[in-house]
């Protein structure tokens, strides 16, 4: 058993312990780490799968959650599958977490459940009020190996749900984020069936997140996702937000990466920085 989010730590001795040498690279980790301790006090580790992207994202989003966004609150929001796949036979494809693919219903329900879960989990902890008991509330539900798989299902859903408003926005001709284009631009990718295809089945069991897609995630969430990018430090990707122009009201989650490919999750911000 692996933890998901392990306990918080100080993020300039996590920083020593991990970057010890006098490379470049470790000289050019330690001084991002210092920017980022500016700001946060502590760093926990997300479990290092093809889900961390996901994981570290959704932790963020859930453990500061005050109210429930209001995508989750429509009611057309369990139905988005039977609506999907009543318009767009391909995705009967759908690969659901390692599961050898199912008839069209089933695929169906199982993904209006994952759904439900996801609307049901963020409505909990947004109702919590002390940051105790949110916290406590959160860690557990990110020790519970089947609901988080499930949530993540959830979440790939409706990146695909936002692939295909946007791919439909752009061919009738209205405006549509930059990001948009790079993802259809892509040879493996320049429709939604073939971003299901080649990208989003495989998200959690053979690939992670590429930049692109943390775009997608943003939109999906209606959030910004703020990424510190360590290894860009003294540049001006140092820090990432993804969309780079979001919506005034979007809430924001913080993220850490050496790589841009494993994501970990300051916490604790400053008290000066809070003021």
């Amino acid at each position: 058993y692996k933890l998901s989010v392990s306990p918080e730590m100080d993020i300039m001795e996590y920083c020593r312990r991990e970057w010890r040498g006098n490379t470049p690279a470790a000289k050019r980790m330690r001084k991002g780490y210092e920017a980022v301790a500016q700001k946060f006090a502590s760093i926990r580790r997300i479990r290092g799968d093809n889900y961390c992207a996901f994981r570290a994202t959704l932790f963020q989003a859930l453990s500061q959650a005050t109210q429930l966004p209001r995508w989750l609150q429509s009611e057309d929001f369990a139905v988005l599958p039977e609506n999907l796949l009543s318009k767009y036979d391909w995705i009967k494809q759908w690969q659901l977490k390692q599961k050898p693919v199912k008839k069209m219903g089933e695929i169906s329900d199982e993904i209006k459940e994952y759904l439900i879960l996801l609307r049901k989990k963020w409505k909990n902890l947004s109702e919590i009020k002390d940051a105790l008991e949110k916290q406590e509330a959160c860690d557990k539900l990110f020790k519970n190996e089947e609901e988080e798989y499930s949530l993540y299902e959830a979440l790939k859903f409706l990146m695909l749900n936002t692939a295909i408003e946007l791919y439909n926005a752009d061919k009738s001709g209205r405006r549509v984020p930059v990001f948009s284009w790079l993802l259809f631009a892509r040879d493996t990718s320049s429709d939604p069936c073939q971003l299901m295809h080649n990208h989003l089945n495989h998200i959690g069991h053979s690939g992670g997140l590429e930049q692109v897609e943390m775009f997608l995630l943003a939109y999906a969430l209606q959030y910004s996702i703020q990424v510190y990018r360590l290894y860009k430090y003294g540049t001006d990707e140092f820090v990432t937000l993804y969309p780079n122009d979001p919506e005034e009201d979007w809430p924001v989650v913080t993220l850490i990466t050496e790589d841009d490919r494993h994501y970990n999750v300051p916490v604790r911000m400053c008290q000066e920085t809070m003021l």
